[in-house]
């Protein structure tokens, strides 16, 4: 995680970014460090990145790298507004000891693109990241790749219209307004239990979530996902992240996941 500490909306590159209205600095901090706090108050351990001046969208963490099985393959910003926040990224992991650290060379936003699971990597595009992203992600972690493409703007990248509910099970949620038609069918075909959002819990930005595989750690305004998640073993956990909203950002944006080699 990186903290919001020069957190604005200077410039819109999403639909959810209007310069014209105000954020408030205070209340993003304090939301960020609550949904940190919960985080450590469930057991997980949370690493720190250091912010950096200029770049407002650092706080949404998850865009900076995927690191499956211990490799780390970094990322390559669609937006020359965040492009300094890939090195930045590859920098602490090299310090933190991560053997494999690769710099991409074709445009992803790493997580905010790429979900893993035990038996795919969702790989979404139409926006942000390449689809020859896809096929480098693929060869660099071993594991096969689904690319899904995504319709519409509000859902610029895969984690606001999908999230991965228990990596070990192969079980998500997601909003199937989000995709083309042919990447629903492909996602029914591989998910027939999937649970499906509503385009209301969806513009809240409910997809926009972490799970540990009991705990799901969700946008405070996405209630209609409560019943069918608890009906399905988890524990919705609802977090204010109001703030990073207007960046387009929730829970996940703010969450990068290290995936430790397989023991």
């Amino acid at each position: 995680m990186c903290p919001p500490a020069h957190f604005r909306v200077s410039y819109s590159i999403n639909p959810w970014m209007d310069p014209s209205k105000p954020v408030d600095a205070a209340l993003a901090m304090f939301q960020w460090e609550d949904l940190r706090d919960r985080y450590r108050a469930l057991g997980h351990t949370v690493e720190i990145l250091d912010p950096l001046p200029g770049l407002p969208d650092m706080v949404f963490a998850a865009n900076g790298a995927t690191v499956v099985d211990g490799r780390v393959l970094g990322a390559k910003f669609a937006n020359p507004e965040r492009t300094e926040e890939a090195p930045a990224h590859l920098a602490w992991f090299r310090a933190h000891g991560f053997a494999e650290v690769r710099e991409p060379e074709h445009v992803n936003e790493a997580e905010g693109d790429l979900a893993v699971t035990a038996g795919w990597i969702l790989a979404g595009q139409g926006f942000r990241s390449s689809p020859l992203a896809h096929d480098e992600a693929q060869e660099f972690f071993g594991r096969p790749v689904i690319s899904l493409e995504l319709t519409d703007p509000r859902y610029y990248h895969l984690d606001t219209a999908l999230a991965v509910l228990d990596e070990t099970r192969d079980e998500i949620m997601y909003f199937p307004g989000a995709f083309s038609p042919g990447s629903r069918a492909v996602l029914a075909r591989l998910f027939p239990g999937a649970l499906l959002a509503t385009a209301q819990d969806a513009a809240a930005l409910g997809l926009n979530a972490v799970s540990d595989g009991r705990h799901v750690l969700l946008p405070r305004p996405a209630t209609g996902l409560h019943a069918p998640l608890r009906e399905r073993g988890f524990e919705p956990v609802a977090v204010d992240m109001s703030e990073l909203h207007k960046a387009g950002g929730s829970v996940k944006c703010c969450t990068m996941e290290l995936r430790p080699p397989a023991s």
